[in-house]
């Protein structure tokens, strides 16, 4: 794709990265094949290339984005199935998030948008006070009728959630077997509070292979939910503390690795070092962040899967997310370590299209993800399964809750089958 910027403009590092992504496009419209809100609306704004071709035009002529730019924008799942099916390489991500910033800068949304892009910037990412609306949800349940349909179905769920367990607080968890790895873990917030079983099993697998596991009282937030809300400040003042609390354990004593087990925060944090590249005081330490985080199934088949022990046959749809298969290119290692468990393992139809669920996204753009929801549900019961399994807490909430589609079968984290299937208990929303 041709491009004419500005000399002036090149001068800024992410507009140069912006420049040399949109020439690796050569607009042949593979994405659009590919792009779940493309193949529901059949507008080409609202597919990959149209998408590059409104980014190109506002960073180029530098000028603020317009209703037309933020609605078709805005649509964006950010589910990466566009840069699986690039054969060019275009770094689509990237470039979404320069678009994304540059509207968030030059745009002035309505009042009630930015309210709750606001509250949702500031509520999810602070455990604590994402525990406290927790409680304020059960408290007052019966208001949320008055809430607006999108904002209702979430609050629906939450006053409605039985959570299970303790949240995992910051302590070092030793290994049961050989000590062979120290590795750090990101715990989330979201997660943290909603599904601490997550959490929970996947210390357990880990100490269960020799993994001693460093929970760090100051690492919060991987910044996605702000970067992705287009909060650039937000966003690098978590990812800055996460590379602070990290690197100075890993001073103390060698991190082998740095385990994340929600997939959305995983590719955002493989991703510290390109975000803080220009850094002077970080983008080594945000580097060196990036290469030693894996997703907690990437690690257990690195090291290799020990003590399988499951004895009911059982059938499991695996709901790949969009963040592990297309984010971080991990699309095989799941099925063979549940199979390796003794589970008979099934995918549904169009596994690589995208649930819907995409951060914030089923809050903000609640129409198109229930339409998306309601595919992706109807693939999975066709199936038959006895249980469904994906990697993304996020996933899980939005395969939980439909208002028209209500699933008969448990829908739980991959890890909690394979600390299940490696000798730890059952996983409570199966019992």
């Amino acid at each position: 794709m041709q491009t004419k910027f500005p000399l002036s403009q090149i001068n800024d590092p992410n507009i140069k990265d912006a420049n040399d992504i949109l020439r690796s496009c050569v607009h042949c419209g593979f994405c659009n094949s590919s792009c779940p809100t493309y193949l529901l609306m059949g507008d080409e704004l609202d597919g990959p290339r149209g998408r590059i071709y409104l980014i190109k035009e506002m960073l180029e002529n530098d000028r603020p984005a317009s209703p037309v730019d933020v609605k078709h924008l805005d649509r964006c799942l950010g589910c990466l199935s566009c840069m699986t099916a690039c054969p060019s390489g275009v770094n689509y991500m990237h470039l979404m998030e320069y678009g994304r910033r540059h509207i968030e800068q030059t745009y002035r949304r309505s009042f009630f948008e930015r309210l709750v892009r606001n509250f949702l910037g500031v509520v999810l990412p602070n455990p604590k006070i994402f525990k406290f609306m927790l409680s304020l949800a059960v408290i007052f349940r019966g208001f949320k009728k008055f809430l607006p349909r999108n904002l209702r179905k979430t609050a629906h769920y939450v006053s409605n959630l039985k959570i299970q367990g303790k949240v995992v607080t910051p302590n070092r968890y030793m290994p049961i077997s050989k000590h062979k790895y120290r590795v750090g873990m990101l715990t989330g917030c979201v997660q943290s509070q909603l599904n601490p079983e997550i959490n929970k099993a996947t210390i357990r697998l880990l100490n269960r292979h020799g993994c001693e596991v460093i929970v760090i009282e100051d690492v919060g937030c991987c910044g996605a939910l702000n970067l992705h809300l287009g909060q650039k400040a937000k966003a690098f003042k978590h990812i800055k503390s996460n590379v602070d609390a990290w690197c100075n354990e890993a001073e103390r004593s060698k991190l082998d690795a740095i385990i994340v087990n929600t997939s959305g925060c995983g590719t955002t944090v493989k991703d510290y070092g390109h975000l803080l590249r220009e850094d002077k005081k970080y983008s080594q330490k945000a580097k060196n962040i990036s290469l030693l985080s894996v997703d907690i199934i990437e690690f257990i088949s690195r090291i290799g899967l020990r003590g399988t022990s499951i004895e009911e046959k059982l059938t499991v749809a695996y709901q790949a997310p969009c963040s592990l298969q297309h984010g971080q290119l991990i699309r095989d290692e799941p099925l063979e370590l549940l199979k390796a468990c003794g589970f008979e393992v099934v995918v549904p139809n169009h596994e690589d299209l995208c649930c819907g669920a995409a951060g914030t996204y089923h809050i903000l753009q609640g129409k198109l993800s229930e339409e998306l929801q309601t595919k992706k549900i109807k693939s999975l019961v066709e199936c038959s399964p006895d249980i469904i399994a994906t990697g993304n807490v996020g996933c899980m909430i939005q395969l939980k809750t439909s208002e028209t589609n209500i699933l008969s079968f448990p829908v739980v984290h991959t890890v909690e089958l394979l600390d299940w299937g490696t000798g730890g208990p059952k996983p409570p929303s199966m019992n």
